[in-house]
């Protein structure tokens, strides 16, 4: 933590776009918004109106967004199954997906769509470009993945419905309490359960209550799998076992060892680890000492009004300029 007479920190806000536009295409679909060209804007405004708030409320000093490339994938070279079984994107949220950087970079915003990779991995780089430059960090978005990059620098404000106000903002302690796993676990959390969503079965036989018992218990997963290859899992069994008294449930030592002892779990938790580590060390184009350039706040007041005034919801375009081109009034709290 910062000495007691330290300054504040700054605080740098990064916004996984691509959720964001997701989340608003399904929420305002039925509005049919469109832009002062015709084109499909709901997805664009809702994600828009959602930021403004976040600015609001946040008062960072710059913000960026991290967008998918949309034309190659790492993970889908590595393996051709990712992904896989996810519906079809409709024509209209695709069209939004893809305008999204030139809207962001027209306000002055910075974004970040790094070759072959995705938003998760802007968060990533964030997050260690915070600790890195002692800032705070708050990264926006649905994805459980975000998780991972909690720290005394960085929460994760989890989108869910109800919007930015109704959203927890996690930081290590509230994840703790809300989810049992603290976030330096949280990866290999996320590795033993796999994720559906993204096609990755987890490790046969560790679900996620089993896996967060096993992290609470026993520590990092490098712990598990030295004790599993040196000691037959003894310790790693009694741990749990212990546990189980403690608590009256049943005893699973044993059980969990086997699954973890079996020889395609290893490979399958450390695929998972490869998969879903975000990469971290993304240049983010960020230059917090040189005024006006892309991603720091205050924003040019005439190109908020020019850029927000084009998709032609007069109210948002009167708050995007309030907001977007002043100190916003939280900024005070700090």
């Amino acid at each position: 933590m910062p000495a007691p007479d330290a300054p504040p920190r700054k605080l740098l806000l990064v916004v996984d776009a691509p959720s964001l536009l997701h989340r608003n295409h399904h929420a305002r679909a039925h509005t049919g918004l469109v832009d002062r060209s015709g084109r499909p804007a709901w997805a664009l405004h809702g994600m828009l109106r959602q930021i403004i708030e976040a600015i609001e409320r946040f008062a960072p000093d710059a913000v960026i967004f991290g967008l998918d490339d949309r034309k190659a994938s790492v993970r889908e070279e590595l393996y051709p199954a990712y992904k896989a079984g996810r519906a079809a994107k409709d024509e209209a949220l695709v069209e939004q997906l893809d305008r999204a950087g030139t809207f962001l970079d027209a306000l002055g915003l910075a974004t970040l769509t790094p070759p072959g990779l995705e938003a998760d991995d802007v968060s990533a780089s964030g997050a260690r470009w915070a600790r890195d430059h002692d800032w705070n960090c708050v990264i926006i978005t649905s994805d459980r993945d975000a998780f991972s990059h909690i720290s005394e620098h960085t929460r994760v404000l989890r989108l869910i419905n109800g919007g930015i106000d109704a959203s927890p903002l996690l930081d290590p302690t509230r994840l703790v309490s809300m989810y049992g796993i603290a976030a330096e676990h949280y990866l290999d959390f996320a590795a033993l359960r796999g994720d559906p969503s993204d096609n990755l079965p987890g490790v046969s036989g560790i679900g996620e209550k089993t896996a967060a018992v096993l992290l609470t218990q026993a520590g990092s997963m490098q712990t598990v799998w030295a004790d599993i290859e040196h000691n037959e899992g003894r310790t790693l069994a009694a741990t749990l076992d212990s546990w189980a008294v403690e608590t009256g449930t049943r005893r699973m030592g044993a059980t969990i060892v086997r699954k973890l002892a079996a020889p395609e779990a290893r490979e399958r938790y450390e695929f998972n680890i490869q998969m879903m580590s975000g990469r971290d060390d993304l240049d983010l184009g960020l230059t917090p000492d040189v005024p006006g350039t892309p991603g720091l706040l205050p924003l040019d007041l005439g190109r908020v009004n020019t850029v927000v005034g084009y998709l032609g919801v007069e109210r948002t375009t009167t708050l995007a300029v309030r907001v977007l081109s002043t100190d916003p009034a939280s900024v005070a709290l700090r």
